[in-house]
Order: structure tokens, then sequence, then C-alpha cells
């Protein structure tokens, strides 16, 4: 079979290797789509520290199940499914205490273990989730949405809530994807017109262009001058951190999504006077990838706007470099590797 390979940073390439043979508890899966996350490139362009060579990328995907022992849950041959790809050591005191996505010992697909982009997987059918009738390219964005709803879900956003976002990459437009779906009041903040544009066709209320707009006026406008019930910071940058401490309203809620690689320097005392709750988020549950499929389902959400262009598999490398030099114009890229 085929599969893609990033042999070291830089340089990727289509690799012939054998089918993966099923152990006792898997499933045999054909993968179908695979998107292509900022982690993917970062192993990509030697940025993912976690990543080590020659390493087969992918944790967002889709798949036709080939073949699967007796199970309970209802999963057959020819079922589209999509994956939780996050593995955890089931012993460490997060995985005792049921926090299984903050797992001392993660290992995500295509960074600390081999990924999806090959044609053919095996799964344990424990991480196997039920496709219920969505399309293999909507099933293939459902763990970049999981993300998201992960986060939101640590300040549990009501309707009628205040919501800012800053950085509109993937996750952010995720995020303002699954706020809106809940009922929420968003402005998302970031340094790309572009970004910004599809923002707004994805539903923002309100987006503001950092380098343009006076972010704090126009803040301070949206929110009458309460600030924002809940902050969603998408960047992992310093600079947008203490934007969501400036712009939360007293009480509020903060979630680091980004994943931050610099020092961010700040007076705590401004935490206390506020009294925030700030969140980290990581990973996602295999209740938030089910959510989003029904979600999904009753098409409350349409996670295909989302696509920016589909790739064969043979080209590969062309999705990685376009990402690699994204102007702030493509938001998901794509691999057809099996359909």
């Amino acid at each position: 079979m085929k599969a893609i390979e990033i042999t070291a940073p830089g340089k990727i390439r289509i690799i012939e290797k054998e089918r993966p043979q099923q152990k006792e508890g898997e499933a045999l899966l054909q993968v179908l789509y695979g998107g292509v996350c900022g982690a993917d490139v970062a192993s990509y362009t030697g940025n993912q520290p976690f990543t080590t060579y020659p390493r087969i990328p992918g944790h967002e995907f889709s798949a036709r199940i080939v073949d699967i022992p007796a199970n309970d849950r209802g999963l057959q041959p020819g079922d589209i499914v999509t994956c939780n790809p996050y593995f955890n050591c089931g012993t460490c005191y997060a995985c005792q205490r049921g926090l299984v996505n903050a797992c001392h010992d993660n290992q995500t697909m295509g960074v600390q273990r081999d990924g999806a982009f090959q044609e053919y997987i095996t799964m344990p059918v424990s991480r196997i989730i039920d496709g219920k009738g969505l399309t293999a390219q909507q099933l293939a964005l459902i763990e970049p949405f999981s993300i998201s709803c992960h986060a939101l879900s640590r300040a549990k956003v009501q309707p009628g809530d205040n919501l800012l976002i800053m950085g509109a990459g993937p996750i952010g437009l995720f995020a303002l994807l699954r706020a809106k779906a809940l009922g929420a009041r968003v402005l998302i903040a970031d340094l790309l017109e572009s970004r910004l544009a599809l923002a707004k066709s994805f539903g923002a209320d309100q987006t503001v262009h950092v380098r343009q707009t006076d972010l704090s006026a126009a803040c301070a406008a949206f929110t009458d001058g309460n600030g924002f019930d809940v902050c969603v910071e998408a960047c992992g940058a310093p600079e947008t951190f203490l934007a969501c401490v400036a712009q939360a309203a007293h009480g509020a809620n903060i979630i680091l999504i980004g994943n931050g690689k610099r020092e961010t320097t700040f007076v705590h005392s401004i935490l206390l006077k506020k009294e925030l709750n700030v969140f980290g988020s990581r990973n996602a549950f295999t209740r938030d990838f089910e959510t989003l499929i029904d979600l999904v389902k009753d098409r409350k959400v349409d996670v295909l706007q989302m696509v920016s262009g589909v790739y064969d598999l043979e080209d590969a490398a062309a999705a990685f470099e376009a990402l690699r030099h994204n102007d702030g114009t493509l938001a998901k890229l794509l691999i057809r590797i099996g359909e």
C-alpha cells in the first residue's frame, strides 16, 4: 500500500509499505480522507518538538471499515467512520481520573506514533467513532472541530454570551462555528484580512483587524464596556493571551487553545482583581467527536465551508507546501487517500 512519509524536516515522499495486520480487538480501516493539521505542517518544517523521523503524519481522517471483530456498538464492514487519535496510557494519574485527553504519556497519531496518511490502518475498536451517515469529507473535519468543541466546553458557553476569539486560523474558525451554534455573540480578531473575511462568512458578528483597528475600542463598543464573558486564545502568542486578559469581563473565563512557544510576562494581580478563570485545553474526548457528528448531521453547522482545497495522495507534498506558505487564504486542506 501507499503512505505519505516525512523523512526529515522539509522532505516528504510517497512510499510503499506492507498493509498492517490486525491484532486482537482491532479493526482494519481503509483511510478515505485526511486533513492536514498545523501539527503536521510543523512536523514537515521541523518545528514540532515531539516528532521523530521518519514519520507518517495525520490524525484528522475518515475511513471505511474493511474488517472488524464482533462488537456491541453496531459497527460493521462498510461503515464510514472517524477515530479518536490520542492514545493514552490508561495508568497515569490523569488517566486514573478520566482525563485521558491529558495523559502524561499522550501519543497522538502522526506525532509520537505513525498517523493515518496511508491507505490502510488498524485501530482499536474502542477508538472508532460511528459516522452516522456523514460523508467522508465531513468526518475528516470532525477531529479539528472537536479541539474547539472541547475547549469551549471548559467554559460552559451560554446563549447570549459575548465571546472573543483571538486568532482566525482553523482552530479559531472552528471555535467560531461552535460558539455560534451555542448562541454566543462573537467578535474575532486577527492580523490577516483574508482570515477575517472567512470568519465573517462563517457567521462572526464582528471582525477586527488588530493592525488597522483599535482592539480595545472595538471590544468596548461590542460589549457596552463590560468586557467579554468568554475569551478564547487560539494563537499561542503572549500578545493574544494578554489581550484576552485585558478584554475579559470581571468573573470571565479565558480558554487557551493556542500552543505557545514564547514566555508571557505580566502582573498576575489582574487575574485576582477580575477574579478570572483561566483554562488550558488539550485534545478532546470521544464524546466531543460524537457531539459534533450529531451537530453536523442535524445540519446546524456546515463544516465543509472550512475546506479550501482537496489534493490527491500523490500530490501530498504540494498540499504541505501550500500550507507552509499559507498567506491566510487557506483554512483546511484535505488529502484524498482512498476514495
